[in-house]
């Protein structure tokens, strides 16, 4: 691993101004300057990837190489195990074109109920986030997190996105849509992604 100096400029591979916000906020301990990949109008890439990680080095290669400057990326989604571990990385196209994740949890709904699962055993999912910190010489360096529990149906409540309103994780009996968003976010699967790659930044800065 690379050191990144206080300081130093980092590109968030999204166009995603919620995304690049909750990202910058958990890279704001090590001093890093944030800019986003919508910022610097660089273009999507396709995302290709037949995994979290491929897509997630897919978008940070892509940024890294087009603003000469080491970038980090996420993908993550839903993996339902009664469904094989769909939606997986197509969750948010489940939503369809316009990313309509009401309808999207109605078909994860719509699968469970062709399984006949009712009980939470089996409705067990877990969330997914792989992180990609790349650089402009093509080096990456991949981290995971992921969050297990089941779904619940109907949806419950407002504080969350995406699949939120229908997973409640391991331990709780409220969803992530009915949690304080202090108290998602020190347990999500992005939270545990980024533990592991702050842990990795540091390392590499007292290394150096």
């Amino acid at each position: 691993m690379k050191p990144l100096p206080p300081g130093s400029k980092i590109v968030i591979a999204s166009h995603n101004p919620g995304k690049v916000r909750e990202i910058g906020d958990l890279l704001r301990p090590l001093g890093l300057e944030v800019v986003s990949a919508g910022e610097l109008g660089l273009p999507e890439p396709e995302e290709t990837g037949k995994t979290f990680e491929e897509n997630a080095i897919i978008k940070a290669r892509a940024a890294a190489e087009g603003a000469r400057l080491p970038a980090l990326a996420d993908d993550s989604g839903l993996c339902v195990d009664a469904l094989g571990g769909a939606p997986g990385i197509y969750s948010a196209r489940w939503g369809g074109p316009e990313k309509d994740f009401y309808k999207a949890m109605e078909k994860v709904e719509e699968g469970l109920r062709e399984k006949g699962a009712t009980t939470p055993e089996q409705r067990k999912a877990h969330f997914v986030c792989a992180l990609a910190l790349a650089w402009p010489d093509g080096n990456v360096e991949t981290f995971r997190g992921e969050v297990h529990g089941h779904l619940v149906w109907p949806p419950r409540g407002e504080k969350g996105f995406g699949y939120d309103p229908i997973f409640v994780p391991k331990g709780h009996d409220i969803t992530f849509a009915e949690m304080e968003p202090e108290k998602k976010h020190a347990m999500s699967h992005r939270a545990r992604a980024f533990e592991k790659l702050l842990a990795a930044l540091r390392a590499a800065r007292e290394e150096s």
